[in-house]
């Protein structure tokens, strides 16, 4: 008995990925088109499971992780891609059938970039993180809120949340003040929230702090200076093991902290920095530096030479920028070598 949709002989497979339908497009060695089909959920699995082992690609997008790590568990090889890189390769009107067959040709370079595939384990990570950056966020906002709500009576609040949130109470006490009595109870409303925003901050925090002790790479990664808990569990939930990186500088770049560049005609210009990839974790890192050239050893530290040395040249901006790259090159060497941590001091300083 013949199957409809029965898989053929294809070198790459491109998947569409939607929510409920999946469009597949098979491309021979020569890069044709062998076969083009459209599953649901529950039965594209079954498509690849009677697949003979081969390159199945897709975009990076909710759920890729997951089909992914679902595919690779039936024998093929999985190669993830940005859906920038994929742009390029759609030729004229756009389908889900042509995305496909864009997938698949893009795949099929050489000189392709891929997303590596996440294990759950650090895609609860991420998430975390996610969730944590988001409830930060929100208290930022509330807190905003409500300096402004004071403004309108005439008090002007201290910035910073450690600050106001010492002064709220004292200028809701104060009954000389201008506030009517509805704003007064609302400004205690919105403070409660604070305080709930805050204990569910703490609450996942905790959990951060938790994986980075119990995790051996984390525990190595903060022997860096600039490198805490935070920056630590970041760095393992994107970069996992790091070996898609071919060198340091890779990572670096992969963060966005790596200089632009726009060269033509034999002249090289370089611009700011890229900023491409994780903008929440190239900002840890760019906190992490920050906080080092502020209050980091340097009469004790290797770093400390190298950054009285740029701050010489070079605006304390830039300094930062430059400690954030180095801050990632040498995070790289510490997640892919065992057992390699960071010493403050080299051998000749020693």
């Amino acid at each position: 008995m013949k199957l409809r949709n029965a898989p053929r002989d294809a070198a790459i497979f491109g998947v569409d990925i939607g929510k409920n339908v999946f469009h597949v497009v098979g491309l021979d060695a020569a890069g044709a088109p062998v076969q083009k089909a459209t599953f649901r959920r529950d039965t594209v699995l079954q498509f690849f499971e009677r697949a003979s082992p081969t390159v199945v690609g897709m975009e990076a997008c909710p759920g890729s992780q997951w089909l992914a790590r679902k595919i690779m568990a039936l024998g093929h090889t999985v190669r993830i891609v940005p859906a920038k890189f994929v742009k390029p390769y759609v030729k004229s009107n756009k389908n889900d059938i042509i995305d496909a067959e864009a997938i698949a040709e893009a795949v099929s370079r050489p000189t392709m970039r891929f997303v590596e595939v996440r294990s759950p384990e650090q895609v609860d990570l991420q998430a975390l993180h996610r969730v944590r950056d988001r409830l930060v966020a929100q208290r930022t906002r509330v807190i905003c809120q409500m300096r402004a709500f004071c403004l309108e009576y005439g008090i002007a609040m201290h910035q910073g949340a450690g600050k106001f949130k010492a002064d709220l109470p004292r200028v809701l006490a104060d009954e000389t003040n201008d506030l009517t009595p509805a704003m007064r109870r609302l400004l205690a409303a919105l403070f409660e929230d604070v305080r709930q925003l805050e204990g569910r901050i703490a609450e996942i925090s905790g959990d951060i702090e938790a994986a980075a002790a119990s995790s051996d790479v984390a525990r190595r990664l903060m022997t860096i200076p600039g490198i805490g808990p935070l920056a630590a569990t970041a760095l393992l939930a994107a970069a996992g093991a790091g070996k898609q990186f071919r060198k340091a500088r890779d990572m670096a770049a992969w963060l966005g902290l790596v200089p632009r560049e726009h060269s033509t005609g034999g002249r090289t210009t370089l611009l700011g920095i890229s900023k491409r990839g994780s903008s929440y974790l190239r900002r840890l890192l760019v906190h992490g530096a920050r906080s080092c050239v502020m209050h980091l050893d340097r009469s004790r530290d290797r770093l400390g030479g190298w950054i009285d040395g740029l701050e010489k040249r070079m605006h304390g901006n830039k300094v930062t920028v430059a400690l954030a790259a180095k801050i990632a090159r040498v995070a790289w060497v510490v997640i892919t070598k065992p057992g390699a941590t960071y010493e403050r001091r080299g051998p000749a300083m020693a």
